[in-house]
């Protein structure tokens, strides 16, 4: 189990812009917070739920569902903070 003391801010904005990019089947910027996911990236329900698995498997957390909300998808940095807060 990973824990917040072993996940950088940095470590955590680029395993989200990886795991972005192999869902979306595109390269991002490693380390930019500002693309907004569905806005600007064209996340969808499905892609949401994929990238959400990945995250888990990559850095071995697993995410409370119950605690997500819409404001946590607003951008990859939103996403990296509630990542954080459940590490």
């Amino acid at each position: 189990m990973t824990t917040m003391s072993d996940l950088s801010r940095t470590t955590v904005v680029t395993r989200i812009n990886e795991s972005l990019g192999q869902v979306l089947q595109r390269e991002l910027e490693p380390a930019d917070e500002s693309p907004r996911l569905f806005d600007d990236l064209g996340l969808d329900s499905t892609s949401v739920l994929e990238l959400l698995m990945r995250l888990e498997d990559e850095l071995g957390i697993e995410f409370d569902t119950d605690s997500l909300e819409q404001h946590h998808f607003d951008s990859v940095g939103t996403l990296a903070d509630y990542v954080i807060e459940q590490a």
